[in-house]
């Protein structure tokens, strides 16, 4: 069952069918548990499991979300076990996933976008690439994986648009503000090499043997967090902002400007429109404000 997923998608999946696995040879005490012996039972223990977790990492309870991601990936894999093996096993639909959290995106103001974009020291190469990176995602709202991936030859500063791959192998086309193509030229001026990566690191480890295209030396993810989470703090911005935070201020920004719905759908690359519904409490909050600007003098208000 070819679903286009990423590579990360698959190892997130392998890491929450493992802990799966791990989970259910300790409750049965069985070092080589049989799928056919999987029940509901079963499936509401690991639910009960999960949410008495605590990360490693947060020390905290598993958000709701978090969750949900296990048993989507064990929903998933029971899927493909009927779909494509024919096994008689517990029905996919068996696993629920329950209610997702309620959540309001977290996005940054112009006020500290300006800051997070002026914290760069543009007298370095480092800090012309790192100003460009950070641009290049707001004006974008690219995906962090999507970014890392462009090439040069991907961007063409000629034109304010180009074509990005993202998740499922869907082709979108994605626009470059005035500010972004600057930071980008500027940022490519830099540049003397042949090298296929659009961002290129400049530390770390040596570059690899036979490595023409200076594929070893393409930004990573982690890469990019980094630097994001490093100019955060430098500009004294109080939001724990992440890469996803610029694409959360880059969809926000487009609604309040008037773009409806299925436009950001588009542009964010989201499958379906109920993904991108999370940002609908921005137009709930111009609904408000209109609403109380409205009524703010009952008397000025000439009813018919």
């Amino acid at each position: 069952m070819d679903r286009n997923l990423s590579q990360n998608t698959i190892k997130m999946y392998h890491f929450y069918l493992t802990d799966f696995i791990s989970w259910i040879q300790k409750i049965t005490e069985h070092e080589n548990p049989r799928i056919t012996d999987l029940d509901y039972d079963l499936i509401k223990k690991y639910r009960v499991d999960l949410n008495r977790r605590i990360s490693s990492r947060s020390h905290e309870e598993l958000k709701k979300s978090t969750q949900k991601t296990f048993l989507v990936a064990l929903r998933a894999f029971l899927k493909y076990l009927v779909q494509e093996e024919d096994i008689s096993i517990l029905s996919p639909d068996k696993v629920v996933l329950g209610k997702p959290e309620a959540g309001v995106p977290k996005v940054l103001n112009r006020e500290q976008l300006l800051a997070l974009f002026g914290a760069q020291n543009l007298s370095k190469r480092s800090g012309l690439r790192d100003r460009a990176i950070l641009e290049l995602l707001f004006s974008t709202g690219l995906r962090v994986s999507e970014l890392v991936n462009l090439n040069v030859d991907d961007v063409n500063l000629n034109i304010d648009e180009f074509s990005v791959v993202g998740k499922g192998r869907k082709v979108r086309t994605v626009y470059l503000s005035d500010s972004a193509k600057k930071a980008l030229g500027k940022y490519m001026s830099t540049r003397n090499d042949d090298f296929s990566p659009l961002f290129l690191r400049y530390s770390g480890r040596s570059m690899g043997e036979n490595d023409i295209d200076g594929e070893s030396l393409r930004l990573t993810v982690r890469s990019v967090q980094r630097l994001v989470k490093k100019y955060v703090v430098r500009a004294g911005i109080s939001v724990d902002a992440t890469p996803h935070t610029l694409r959360h201020s880059f969809a926000t920004g487009l609604l309040r400007e008037g773009a409806d719905l299925r436009s950001v759908q588009e542009l964010l690359g989201h499958s379906n429109v109920s993904t991108t519904q999370i940002y609908t409490h921005v137009k709930n909050l111009q609904l408000k404000e209109a609403h109380k600007k409205f009524h703010k003098d009952p008397q000025a208000v000439v009813l018919d």
